[in-house]
Order: C-alpha cells, then sequence, then structure tokens
C-alpha cells in the first residue's frame, strides 16, 4: 500500500446530510478571519467539530440469522420491558427494549439492527426532553420502523434529544434492509430503542459502550443464553 493509499483509509467520510453544515462553518471561519485571526482559528475548530459530527465510518456487521446488532453508536443507558408505542401496532404488552444514548461526541448515523422487510414506519411529533430520561420514550418527538424476521417484528425507535431538532429517515416502508444498513441519522445528541420480540435476549449491559452496525445486542435465536457482565 502507498502512502497515498494509507492516507486515504484514514479519511472517514462524512455523511452527506453534513455537508451544507461544514460549508457553512468553513465559510463563516473566512469571514472571522478577516476581522480578527484568533476569531478564525475558533471557527476553524469548529469547522473540523461539525465534519466530525457527520462523520460517516464504515463498519463491519456479523451476519447470522437471529443476530440484532446496535443502530447507533453510544452508551447502552437502559435495558428494561416496556410497552412499545402505540403507533406501531406491536400490542400492549411488554416487550423487551434496549435504549441506546448518542452524546454529541458519537457519530450519529444510524443503522438497521436486523434483516427484514420494513413493515411499517411511524412518526410521531413530542417534546424534546433529555433523550436520556426514560420517559422520553413516550414525550419526545420520534420516527420508528417496525421490521418483520424470521425470529419475529424488531422495532427501531429514533427518538429526538434536548437539542436533536431533525430525525432523518432515508428509507420506505415495503423495502427490505439488511442488518447494518444505513437508515437515517438525528442531529444532535439523541437516544434510539431497540423493542424485541417477546423472548428476545438482551446481549449487552447498561453501561456498555456499543457500535452502530457492529456490537451484537440481542439473538433472537431460541438456544440464546443469558450472559452476565463485569467491570474492569
Amino acid at each position: 500500500m502507498s502512502i497515498i493509499d494509507s492516507i486515504r483509509a484514514q479519511i472517514v467520510p462524512i455523511h452527506r446530510e453534513g455537508y451544507p453544515f461544514v460549508g457553512v462553518a468553513a465559510l463563516a471561519s473566512l469571514v472571522l478571519f478577516l476581522v480578527w485571526s484568533p476569531l478564525g482559528w475558533i471557527g476553524t475548530v469548529v469547522t473540523l467539530w461539525v465534519a466530525y459530527f457527520f462523520r460517516d465510518p464504515p463498519r463491519v456487521t456479523p451476519v447470522e440469522d437471529g443476530l440484532v446488532v446496535a443502530p447507533a453508536d453510544g452508551r447502552v443507558s437502559l435495558i428494561t420491558h416496556a410497552v412499545p408505542p402505540a403507533e406501531l401496532g406491536l400490542g400492549g404488552k411488554a416487550l423487551p427494549r434496549i435504549s441506546i444514548f448518542m452524546s454529541v461526541f458519537d457519530c450519529h448515523v444510524n443503522r438497521s439492527p436486523v434483516t427484514g422487510r420494513i413493515e411499517r414506519i411511524a412518526y410521531r411529533a413530542g417534546k424534546f426532553l433529555n433523550a436520556d430520561l426514560d420517559k422520553a420514550s413516550e414525550d419526545n418527538e420520534r420516527n420508528a420502523l417496525v421490521l418483520l424476521t424470521p425470529g419475529g417484528r424488531v422495532a427501531v425507535v429514533q427518538i429526538a434529544g434536548l437539542v436533536a431538532r431533525r430525525i432523518l429517515c432515508t428509507v420506505r416502508e415495503g423495502e427490505s434492509i439488511a442488518a447494518g444498513m444505513r437508515f437515517g441519522m438525528i442531529r444532535f445528541g439523541s437516544r434510539l430503542d431497540v423493542y424485541l420480540p417477546d423472548g428476545g435476549k438482551p446481549l449487552v449491559s447498561e453501561g456498555q459502550t456499543a457500535i452502530a452496525g457492529e456490537t451484537v445486542i440481542a439473538d433472537l435465536r431460541a438456544r440464546s443464553l443469558d450472559r452476565t457482565f463485569r467491570v474492569s
């Protein structure tokens, strides 16, 4: 591999949604340099952070029937049983739910947790509470996908956060989607909930760091065993 190829391999692509923001920040930095150079350097740092926020690195997704991968980068903030939002049409029974909180420093590109068909997409307007709060699942603005798989229906819910003001979804109902495939993003700082079929077993622990498209968070197969965790 040449030096140029090595450098290219280290460059992380920027999601197309971020180009306008990076461009505006870069233009503002140029203007600030004309006004006073220290302000221009501050603007440059902001521009680099905006580019970092909209990064879209490639991911290596494990391919195996029944595996559920993380739909977002971030911290596993809560693992519980909860009744899914009514608009998902999954009934009134509490199902296993895994919540992943994304800070403003996490990659915000969202990826499908499973391979399946998009049976339903449901958007609901709402509040902009701190996405780390449990009640954000019920009160905040959100967009949900219900994915039909051989192991049952899996729902992934994009939830807007305290400073997040736009949920982007780039797929449509009826489409097939592969695990780890990009389906949208949220700006800036937010949360994703994954609802598993009844009996689904989470394979992560609260406080664990998840990587979208790579971290296995659950297994829908009956042979899945409970795991224990330790902090080191």
